[in-house]
């Protein structure tokens, strides 16, 4: 495989990413939407292991408004203050509309890069509720949408990824957190019950034991165990909706 940065033309600018291509030739390409500590090894590697599945796998940097920024270590940068201030202002000032208008350019970057064909969106963390947003914007490309540990993905906001259920068309897989405050009870039910009135074909899974972060190499919350059965689900999933 083979991977590279590349500078993506937005209505806003221009956001950079790392565009990972497979060995072979395939026309299904996968966005990895990030966490909040923004694109680094970690997020690389995880791209990377998705490239070997056989997909074109673009990571792009959703901060690109603030300009250059970071890096953060994702295992301190919530117990610094003043990075975790940082990190919360970008967080808050990259609005759910904002990454659904980056990604009709994130689109087309696969496209001019040969993954022509079925796109699938994954995100982690505050990239898990994009990921479902992007399926509901461009229901004719993004076929399946896959969350892991994200937060408010059912809250009171007018930008709630359960609002826009009835647009999606993909197949959509939730991974949750055995106990994350970002992602209570009650807003896993709500959104559970705005897919199946949408009739949207999904799984609600409950990881028992793993806490908010625990996909992602470099966090502190990072559980191996939890991790693997994350790849497994996902790649399965991913097997099922993009071949």
């Amino acid at each position: 495989m083979t991977m590279r940065d590349i500078e993506i033309k937005t209505e806003d600018g221009t956001a950079k990413a790392a565009l990972i291509l497979p060995s072979a030739t395939s026309k299904a390409g996968v966005i990895l939407y990030m966490d909040a500590f923004g694109p680094r090894a970690a997020l690389y590697e995880m791209a990377e292991r998705l490239a070997g599945e056989g997909y074109a796998v673009l990571v792009p940097d959703l901060f690109y408004r603030f300009g250059a920024y970071g890096p953060y270590d994702a295992r301190t940068a919530f117990s610094d203050e003043k990075l975790r201030a940082e990190l919360m202002g970008m967080v808050g000032g990259t609005t759910q509309e904002m990454t659904q208008r980056d990604t009709a350019a994130f689109l087309e970057a696969l496209s001019e890069n040969g993954a022509t064909g079925p796109i699938g969106a994954v995100g982690y963390c505050m990239g898990g509720g994009r990921a479902l947003n992007a399926a509901a914007a461009y229901p004719g490309r993004i076929v399946a949408a896959a969350s892991f540990h994200g937060g408010r993905l059912a809250s009171d906001a007018p930008d709630s990824p359960h609002n826009n259920a009835a647009s999606i068309k993909a197949r959509v897989y939730v991974g949750t957190a055995g106990v994350d405050g970002s992602f209570p009870p009650e807003q896993s039910g709500r959104l559970a019950e705005a897919l199946r009135t949408a009739g949207v074909d999904h799984i609600i899974e409950n990881y028992i034991g793993a806490d908010h972060g625990w996909c992602v190499p470099d966090n502190g919350a990072y559980n191996e165990k939890g991790a693997e059965r994350h790849w497994q689900h996902l790649t399965t999933f991913f097997a099922e909706t993009l071949r």
